[in-house]
């Protein structure tokens, strides 16, 4: 196993904040002579060079930029170690970094994220976008503290994680009035004559409607294919044709985008998960998320069937 001085990232560290060779060494309070060994001997560990000299002053290599990163995480995560143990609150806002998987609803996202924000302590909510297998990989060097999925990793991924089931509900499905009076009568075979918008294949809500569709041996006319839910619903809004959304955000999304329940279904679930690297929950902020998830959000669809 490599080992890595963490002096010596220490002083890249404070290079790096200072903004110079000079400053840095007067708050080590070192020759700056020394922190320039020191500096070369990580580079030597590092096996590239961290700065490139232009004119008197120096700038970051991009092998650079990459180990402040983690050097930041490093640094923070050992104050946040030694707070812990020996009894100290965490100095500043508590903060939870969440990836949120592309293709949820952002009313969904909203709502599961919601009660972080609640906690007597302040919370800082960051959160990042993306496909799932980049937010496992952010998740892996812990850019982030949790990631929201429709689908729990797969057993074999290479990303060791833990799921944590949030909740489930069904699903309604939405329209302008003109068609939600068309086709409401006769759901849900109705849909096998409908013009639909649905989400891209690869997700797990498009997976279970095909199946739903499959059952009741109907094709319904798909007229988009669109991976941003609010994207979709937008075209929804203007009558390019059906579109499904989680029960529990229903009334919101018919507010909003004035759209008429067609009809619902609770044989199509939408699922959610809160994926992490702990088995058992540690982060407040978390916690607070997967009860209330768990106590009262997806429980809200049984006051609507």
């Amino acid at each position: 196993m490599e080992w890595l001085n963490y002096h010596h990232l220490y002083y890249f560290w404070t290079v790096m904040h200072e903004g110079s060779l000079t400053a840095a060494s007067q708050r080590l309070r070192l020759a700056p002579s020394t922190v320039s060994a020191q500096l070369a001997s990580l580079e030597e560990a590092l096996g590239g060079k961290l700065f490139s000299r232009i004119g008197r002053g120096l700038e970051p290599t991009d092998l650079g930029r990459t180990v402040f990163r983690y050097a930041n995480e490093i640094f923070s995560l050992g104050k946040e170690m030694m707070d812990t143990v020996r009894g100290r609150s965490a100095a500043g806002r508590l903060s939870l970094r969440v990836g949120v998987l592309n293709v949820l609803p952002k009313l969904i996202v909203r709502k599961i994220l919601e009660p972080a924000l609640n906690l007597a302590e302040s919370v800082e909510l960051l959160c990042y976008e993306h496909k799932k297998e980049q937010l496992l990989a952010e998740l892996a060097v812990y850019k982030v503290d949790v990631v929201l999925s429709d689908s729990p990793v797969p057993r074999g991924f290479h990303v060791k994680a833990y799921n944590h089931f949030l909740g489930e509900c069904g699903v309604t499905f939405l329209a302008v009035t003109t068609m939600a009076n068309q086709y409401r009568k006769g759901f849900p075979k109705s849909l096998g004559e409908a013009p639909m918008l649905l989400p891209l294949q690869i997700s797990a809500s498009r997976q279970a409607l095909e199946r739903w569709f499959e059952s009741l041996h109907i094709k319904p006319r798909i007229v988009w294919e669109i991976e941003d839910s609010a994207l979709l619903k937008e075209f929804g809004q203007h009558g390019d044709g059906i579109f499904a959304v989680a029960t529990v955000i229903e009334k919101e999304v018919a507010s909003q985008y004035n759209v008429e329940v067609v009809g619902r279904s609770d044989a199509v679930r939408e699922r959610f998960y809160a994926v992490s690297f702990e088995r058992i929950i540690k982060h407040p902020a978390v916690t607070a998320i997967s009860n209330a998830a768990r106590q009262s959000l997806f429980v809200q669809e049984k006051r609507l069937s």
